[in-house]
């Protein structure tokens, strides 16, 4: 069916609405959009777009505005449901909004609205849990098995993109749009919905004729798709029929975007692949010359591959620009498409090989480019919060596409006279912590380049559309950073199960400067901790808690509050204690660490029952029927605090280390106690005579069941630690102390390593 027997949609002289079929983000398509406008004047542009979106027109014909940006509606119940509809420089939706703006018509978005259409989809998506299929997917894979270049984005570019002039692309959009209709699937709830917003656009149509409007003083731009279902013998949507159609509340919201979120390699279906190769396309067609997105895009290409290292001459270039427009008129076109265009670049400029300029192709085609908006111009309650305190904290220059670092110093800045500005790096870290709590991508916390620096703070800071999305996600919790955040962590607290995942709300409100959050998340942990929680978690929230103590003046905390259920975990530890190192050699891994953190809190945390402490290691150390490892460790502890004399120790070794004790236990105590304070156990010569002793006292059997453990116990010691043994055991064996050294650093031959192996593997259980 020839477009002209049907309707005469591109004569300006049409006595019905005019209908200009565009692609999304198509240069072509909205220049020649401009130019049709120009020639029909009208008095109302009507767009595919939600008409509850109306309110913003105003705002997105601002001047201030730099596409790329979207506008978004969004749900207010979780899970939060989006519609976005993002515009680029040459969108025709948005070059049309900027004609009404400089020629004064009037313009209106005139698709359902959305708390109607994402009421729909919630529906659908509730239908089709886990078994909806790609129907555009579908759809498209048709059109480009229809298609010599079997790739339908080529297809558009050679065929529309090349349009002499308005007439032709109308047409040509007609077809196209027709063609997909007839290769859609029948029956499916897509094509459904797309009835039920055909009928609503035909019913604005029809209700702006009835106002006095003259249809041919109309314009209405839509998806190629939808130019059949905008006809005059085809029933608009009634009153009744919308009535009936259910609605959900939402928010609407401009918001910046940048070139890869616009593309489809980000999921966005209805963008392009390559958006900022399509700016330069629009850039040739302002320019009115169209070879100069071909000239422009290779030598970009080339320069951008010279910046990864590429090597490519001028000469190369240009015989890519040949070869371009000759594969071009290889399929009857004058000038090169995107895919003649690589295909020439790889050819003369990589060596045949695509992998060379994937990169440097990734920027040239997709881009970095992001959008702007103006601060107050169509935002929520968050997110005008969010740039406050980005002026506030005097943070606007890091809302940029590069990534920079920012170093913070949270100490009081004494140079300084306004208290203010005696805190903002605290302030900044407060509110760069609240964000990444709230997971908005907006700052990444690196560390401290110094060690143990508890007042400095390293941050990335980079900004993408992605935060923007998120920040208003964010308002479903509160219309504040600070609220959104107390309500998540007030969540997280309603959902905790263990104290680890307490301990961690705790941090989080410690170090994002919430106290309130703090006391509840406090509250709560005096709670659990009734509870029955294994050692190892009571530790390390214990140690957790201990760092909060020890560095909290850094952040302003109230200490107070926090003491009393530092010291009743800590009571409750050393009741604990004893009973958990009854345990095998898999779980004293664990606890291992675990009395090596509360010794660390001991130490810290001078307000704790440090003798109650004493009294537990000196249980742990003398008893026979715990776990050897654990009480070798019990007795490092108390050689470090003085607790146990030379005579003692003595002792002690005697005990463990003696025939009458299996092998393979005295040699597990010795690497509990070669765990802790080495330095001081080196400086005992006592200790290394009587572990030579006991070593020379084993037959071949036992030996084989204490050199694991032993070994293992001496594995961690450094050089210099090495070192002090030899010369301790040199004394004992009154040898000279270079050739013990020697000897200890001699490297194992294979035969000894095979031997090791098969040691360590072994059952003691059989011999």
């Amino acid at each position: 069916m020839d477009i002209k027997t049907d309707r005469d949609l591109y004569n300006p002289n049409s006595e019905y609405v005019h209908i200009f079929g565009v692609r999304h983000h198509s240069p072509a398509a909205a220049m020649h959009l401009l130019n049709f406008l120009h020639d029909v004047k009208p008095k109302l542009i009507l767009i595919e777009g939600p008409s509850d979106f109306n309110e913003l027109i105003k705002d997105l014909m601002s001047k201030k505005i730099k596409p790329p940006m979207a506008i978004m509606a969004y749900t207010l119940k979780a899970p939060i449901n989006t519609v976005l509809y993002p515009f680029s420089l040459y969108s025709p939706e948005y070059q049309a909004i900027c004609f009404a703006r400089d020629f004064g018509c009037q313009c209106e978005f005139c698709d359902l609205p959305s708390n109607i259409s994402l009421s729909l989809e919630k529906r659908e998506k509730e239908d089709d849990e886990g078994s909806k299929k790609s129907i555009k997917g579908e759809v498209y894979k048709k059109l480009d098995e229809s298609s010599l270049d079997m790739d339908d984005e080529t297809f558009w570019e050679r065929v529309m993109e090349q349009s002499k002039d308005y007439k032709a692309y109308m047409q040509g959009s007609y077809i196209y749009g027709r063609s997909l209709r007839e290769l859609t699937l029948e029956g499916n709830k897509e094509d459904a919905y797309n009835l039920v917003r055909e009928a609503y656009m035909r019913k604005v149509i029809d209700s702006h004729i009835k106002s006095g409007t003259a249809a041919k003083d109309i314009v209405v731009i839509v998806g190629a798709y939808h130019i059949a279902g905008i006809t005059p013998d085809l029933e608009p949507m009634s009153d009744k029929e919308l009535k009936s159609l259910k609605k959900i509340e939402i928010k609407k919201t401009i918001m910046p975007y940048s070139y890869f979120r616009l593309s489809e390699r980000s999921g966005y279906g209805a963008g392009n692949h390559a958006p900022a190769y399509y700016e330069l396309l629009w850039e040739a067609l302002l320019k009115g010359d169209v070879e100069h997105h071909a000239f422009s895009y290779l030598s970009r290409l080339a320069e951008s591959y010279r910046e990864y290292g590429g090597l490519v001459s001028s000469a190369q270039v240009i015989e890519a620009v040949e070869l371009s427009y000759n594969l071009a008129k290889l399929h009857d076109s004058t000038i090169p498409t995107l895919k003649d265009l690589r295909d020439a670049a790889v050819t003369c400029m990589a060596e045949g090989s695509f992998a060379n300029l994937a990169i440097a192709c990734a920027k040239v085609e997709i881009g970095t480019k992001i959008g702007s908006i103006p601060e107050g111009l169509s935002q929520t309650s968050i997110q005008s919060d969010f740039y406050s305190e980005l002026g506030r904290l005097k943070l606007d220059k890091y809302k940029s596409l590069t990534a920079q670092e920012l170093r913070l110093d949270l100490r009081e800045n004494i140079k300084v006279k306004s208290e203010s500005l005696a805190f903002m790096d605290l302030e900044r870290s407060f509110f760069l912590h609240r964000l990444r709590t709230l997971g908005i991508d907006f700052a990444i916390l690196q560390g401290n380049k110094q060690e143990k620096a508890t007042w400095s703070e390293e941050w990335l800071l980079r900004w993408t559309p992605e935060a923007e999305i998120q920040i208003v996600e964010a308002v479903l919790k509160g219309d504040t950073i600070e609220q959104a955040l107390a309500f998540l962590l007030k969540e997280k607290l309603s959902n905790v199960s263990n104290i680890r995942e307490v301990m961690s709300v705790i941090e989080e409100a410690y170090y994002c400067g919430m106290p309130s959050a703090l006391s509840l998340a406090v509250e709560t942990l005096q709670g659990i901790a009734v509870d029955a929680a294994a050692i190892v978690d009571i530790a390390d929230t214990l140690y957790r808690i201990s760092n909060i103590l020890s560095y909290g003046d850094i952040r302003k905390l109230d200490r107070k509050p926090l003491e009393p259920i530092v010291s009743q975990l800590f009571l409750r530890s050393c009741l604990l204690l004893p009973g958990e190192c009854v345990c095998d050699e898999a779980a004293s891994v664990e606890i291992a660490k675990a009395i090596m953190l509360l010794h660390e809190v001991s130490v810290k945390q001078e307000f704790l029952d440090i003798s109650r402490w004493h009294r537990t290691l000196e249980e742990i150390s003398k008893r026979d029927d715990l776990n050897t490892k654990l009480s070798g460790i019990a007795t490092a502890i108390l050689i470090e605090l003085s607790k146990i004399s030379d005579e003692e120790m003595s002792v002690e070794m005697q005990r463990r280390l003696s025939r009458g004790v299996p092998a393979d236990l005295g040699a597990n105590w010795f690497e509990g106690l070669a765990m802790k304070n080495r330095y001081s156990l080196i400086a005992r010569l006592s200790i290394w005579r009587q572990l030579g002793e006991y070593i020379d006292s084993l037959d071949d059997e036992e030996f084989k069941r204490a050199l694991v453990s032993l070994r293992r116990a001496f594995a961690d010691f450094d050089p210099a630690q090495k070192q002090s043994i030899a010369e301790n055991l040199a004394e004992i064996w009154e040898l000279n102390a270079l050739s013990v050294a020697e000897a200890l650093a001699t490297t194992l031959n294979e035969e000894e390593v095979e031997k090791l192996s098969e040691l360590a593997e072994f059952d003691f259980g059989d011999i």
